[in-house]
């Protein structure tokens, strides 16, 4: 006599083009108790049947977006020194919903190191829901970076490592609890030591706002860095003779067992579309789409606060005020998809997955960015051009258009 492994309820989702293998499938999709089932396990072993049926259209589901470096949104800065900042990460974390972000990383840009004492304590790892999506950990964008590509960030409070790297790296933020990722330039004295400090304790090292030549990156690649932080920005320029970081795209070096990741703000701002297509065509399975997201996300035109500096926004791009310099982007993440697959010419498949599979991946995540069974039932629902219908975390609609 068949068992049934769980009394929960069972949801169908019917009339859908899932995204699993990397194909866009016409199957039905099982969830039940926050995961994906395997149907011919519910029929043949429990006997099973659905519950709840959902009704897709004939729509797209593909796993919900994961955005590792987003600074704020909707009038909130993660950098700004307060006793509120964890309201900051409850309003954005609920509002990104809408843009199909099931899960993100708080960044916080180079600040001041009793910044970081007030803030890192008060952004906890937290699982998704209703409430919004899930944090999986903080993204520290600095100090320790160099200050002839410190793009946006405060000269003021750039740091150099003086005592080897870990002990450094504990001063300044006092704490690398609840840190997931943490950007730095591994030319610094003493970079590579901080590279495999925090690569020994779990942190993933991303390389970015760095002047580092390419023997440099792949020395610290070597040493656990794995990301590279907005590709092409904030970085010494591609060489013929000396091609960088960006090097890293094509480098021999890298072990075959390891896959070097970046990051690409594709907003239509940051990176020209050509440089977009070179990147994606010389690593495509590398590419991770980030927002770069700032408080001005969601706002109006106009000078709005970016950490410790007055930024000011025309259009789709973000400044600090009275310069040039770029200092983030206001682009959403749903946004950046389209925009992605519109530059490159990619498939659906491709440009989704940019934003769900690679990202999970780089930060070692098992259960979220795909549709396997047993994966996180973190959903996004999106029509055949890629616009927003609705999101599901755990299985659970959190919201709908």
């Amino acid at each position: 006599m068949p068992s049934k492994t769980s009394d929960s309820p069972i949801t169908q989702f019917v009339n859908c083009k899932i995204l699993r293998d990397h194909k866009l499938q016409s199957e039905n999709l099982w969830v039940r108790d926050g995961k994906i089932l395997d149907p011919q396990k519910l029929f043949f072993d429990e006997h099973g049947y659905a519950d709840h049926r959902v009704d897709c259209k004939n729509q797209i589901i593909a796993p919900g977006f994961i955005d590792v470096q987003i600074n704020g949104g909707f009038g909130w800065d993660f950098s700004q020194a307060s006793g509120d900042v964890k309201t900051g990460v409850y309003e954005v974390s609920k509002k990104i919903l809408e843009h199909g972000v099931t899960s993100f990383c708080p960044t916080l840009v180079t600040s001041a190191a009793d910044v970081y004492h007030q803030v890192l304590p008060q952004i906890e790892v937290q699982n998704g829901g209703k409430h919004g999506a899930g944090v999986l950990g903080l993204h520290l964008e600095g100090p320790f970076i160099s200050r002839n590509k410190k793009g946006a960030h405060m000269d003021g409070h750039i740091r150099t490592f003086q005592s080897g790297g870990l002990e450094d790296l504990l001063e300044v933020y006092g704490s690398l609890d609840n840190v997931i990722m943490v950007t730095l330039a591994p030319e610094l004295d003493h970079g590579q030591e901080a590279v495999k400090a925090l690569s020994q304790r779990g942190v993933t090292v991303s390389l970015g706002h760095s002047e580092a030549d390419l023997p440099q990156a792949e020395e610290a690649v070597e040493g656990g860095a794995s990301f590279i932080t907005h590709l092409f920005n904030a970085m010494s320029p591609f060489r013929h003779r000396d091609p960088s970081i960006v090097g890293l795209l094509a480098s021999d070096q890298v072990p075959k067992d390891r896959t070097v990741y970046y990051g690409m703000i594709a907003d239509g701002i940051h990176t020209h579309p050509a440089a977009l297509k070179i990147a994606h065509r010389t690593h495509p399975d590398g590419l991770v789409l980030v927002t770069d997201a700032i408080a001005a996300m969601g706002l109006s035109e106009g000078r709005h606060r970016l950490g410790e500096q007055d930024i000011e926004i025309k259009g789709l791009q973000a400044c600090v005020a009275g310069t040039d310099t770029l200092c983030g982007s206001i682009a959403t993440m749903d946004m950046c998809v389209r925009h992605f697959r519109q530059a490159t010419g990619c498939s659906e498949e491709v440009a989704l997955e940019a934003a769900s599979l690679h990202p999970a991946k780089l930060l070692n995540l098992k259960n979220k960015g795909t549709l396997d069974f047993g994966a996180d039932a973190d959903l996004v629902l999106l029509d055949q051009n890629l616009h927003m219908k609705a999101t599901y975390i755990s299985g659970e609609e959190v919201w709908k258009k």
